[in-house]
């Protein structure tokens, strides 16, 4: 029943995430410590079944969407080294202090979205100049530290940056941030944790399974139908997961 509990919320957190550009930690990593792992744990084993959200979104987005590879290199050089640093110091934080600050980043993203409507309709690339370029890979490097130490809705968080500083859409946005950060950041948060932390092995191949189902639908369902209806309904499991993890730990 674990296992099959494991795999259900893989598949819904990573549908989820898949279509709206992150957030797959803000439902499963906290389930994961709601389940009894210490928080260095929960995070490990978030990390490794992460990647094949980013395999499963990976094979349906590169069918359609249409990357700019030397735009991928920047959001690579400057987003790895904030991962790999990230992860290296957040097994030294307490672990109450950690949780809490998931929580609260967590409630913030969801306020965030919801007083955010119009945000991403329209495909306005700006600051692509050398400067623009630059300021907005400092932002990059500061999401990558959040994606290899805190983890909850980091993907999110880049998304939202593309579109607000680069002047993406949406759909082109979470394309980038699904591939690259879905598959390669959390590939290498998962290396790096794996190192210097502890893995829950045996919960890994049904949250792999589940998060490349949930990954590859989620992927379908925002290219094809559109994503208010979800958006409003990930708004609101932000709220109540950010809340939820705050009260576990002060209780």
């Amino acid at each position: 029943m674990e296992y099959i509990l494991l795999f259900i919320v893989a598949i819904i957190a990573n549908f989820f995430s898949a279509l709206a550009g992150g957030g797959a930690g803000l439902i499963q990593f906290p389930v994961l410590i709601f389940l009894g792992l210490p928080f260095g744990t929960a995070l490990a084993t978030h990390k490794v079944a992460s990647v094949a959200l980013g395999v499963g979104a990976t094979a349906r987005h590169l069918r359609e969407s249409h990357l700019d590879w030397k735009f991928c290199l920047l959001i690579l050089a400057t987003g790895l080294p904030g991962v790999i640093l990230g992860a290296r110091l957040i097994l030294q934080v307490p672990e109450q202090r950690a949780q809490i600050a998931l929580g609260l980043l967590t409630i913030g993203l969801g306020f965030y979205s919801f007083f955010k409507q119009d945000l991403g309709q329209h495909y306005q690339p700006k600051r692509f100049d050398k400067r623009g370029l630059a300021l907005g890979g400092l932002a990059i490097f500061a999401v990558g530290f959040l994606n290899g130490s805190l983890t909850s809705g980091t993907g999110l968080f880049l998304t939202l940056w593309l579109i607000h500083w680069f002047g993406m859409d949406y759909k082109r946005a979470v394309a980038y941030t699904l591939v690259l950060v879905g598959l390669v950041w959390n590939f290498t948060g998962a290396v790096t944790l794996g190192m210097i932390g502890t893995i829950k092995w045996d919960w890994v191949p049904p949250l792999l399974a589940g998060s490349f189902i949930g990954g590859y639908l989620g992927a379908h369902f925002s290219i094809k139908k559109g994503n208010q209806l979800i958006k409003r309904a990930f708004e609101v499991i932000t709220v109540l997961m950010g809340l939820s993890l705050i009260a576990k730990t002060l209780i």
